[in-house]
């Protein structure tokens, strides 16, 4: 049995004015993996993050780490912790290297310049060293909060949006830093607005809005069983009405009635075998059609289902 390194449980956050930021969160986090918590703004992604972090106090409920009170052993807990968090907060006329190095000291750890260098290098900082943070990209400045985060070897790691503003070769180039982490043995917990991310690179999938939990799932599990089928067919000519034959299938019109759209399956297959059903019975009826184009369901397409069934 895969070993629980994080557990939480009833997690309630309400600020004053009435605002419930968390609403009785149970969420329980195996060791090695990686966690993508989902959600929409506003949703209780950085408020859970921050309470797990000690930089929110909760109003309710309690969480355990490594086996420890979150509560009790404050100090214990929090060292083996690392925290990417959103916005860039650090000393920018600090210089790199320093600036991490004091991480490191933060939490009571030795000097160690070979691992700083380490660090450092991992994520192609070493030659910025000596530059000031001010001086970086944001893009490099994202690196600096990745390093500091990484400074004292946290057991588990908290990344808050850590690709936000990055561009796209920067953001494939930490993905690889993320993923060595996780051979490494390093639990991770990721909030992203970049869903293909989260699909490429999780093991198991959270999604929260309103400071609820809405499921917890393993990622191809969720995919299969949420999974639909989406084909459209683009006809020769328009059709005025979709025959009664069809009927069988979930289908629709375009509005200039020059498409039909198949939306369906259950991710188990169902849907590809009803399209290719469906294409022998177009054939069957001289309904001819110039183009199909399909696709089955992303992570994003069930994310974006599930937050309009919440509206």
């Amino acid at each position: 049995m895969t070993e629980t390194i994080l557990d939480i449980r009833g997690l309630t956050k309400t600020y004053k004015g009435g605002l419930k930021a968390l609403d009785n969160v149970d969420l329980q986090i195996r060791k090695g993996e990686i966690f993508a918590l989902l959600g929409p703004n506003g949703a209780g992604k950085t408020t859970l993050i921050g309470s797990v972090c000690g930089l929110v106090r909760p109003s309710g409920g309690t969480i355990n780490a490594f086996g420890l009170d979150l509560m009790k052993s404050w100090r214990q807990s929090r060292a083996r912790i690392g925290l990417v968090p959103q916005e860039l907060a650090t000393d920018m006329f600090e210089k790199v290297h320093s600036s991490v190095h004091y991480s490191r000291g933060l939490f009571g750890l030795p000097s160690s310049p070979e691992r700083i260098e380490e660090v450092l290098r991992s994520l192609s900082l070493w030659d910025k060293r000596d530059a000031q943070i001010r001086a970086l990209s944001g893009g490099m400045k994202r690196r600096v909060l990745i390093a500091k985060a990484l400074a004292h070897d946290p057991d588990l790691l908290f990344l808050d949006e850590p690709t936000a503003g990055v561009d796209v070769e920067l953001r494939r180039d930490m993905w690889r830093q993320i993923d060595g982490l996780r051979e490494r043995g390093t639990t991770i917990i990721l909030t992203t607005h970049y869903i293909d991310e989260a699909e490429e690179m999780a093991d198991r999938v959270g999604v929260i809005e309103k400071g609820r939990i809405l499921l917890v799932e393993d990622k191809s599990t969720l995919m299969a069983r949420m999974g639909r089928m989406e084909a459209v067919f683009t006809l020769a000519q328009p059709l005025q009405e979709i025959p009664s034959v069809l009927s069988a299938f979930p289908l629709h019109q375009s509005e200039d009635k020059t498409q039909l759209i198949y939306r369906g399956g259950d991710g188990t297959g169902q849907g590809k075998r009803e399209v290719a059903g469906l294409t022998k019975m177009l054939v069957g009826q001289g309904i001819d059609f110039t183009a199909l184009d399909s696709h089955e369901s992303s992570l994003e397409d069930i994310f974006v289902d599930l937050m309009e069934k919440q509206e």
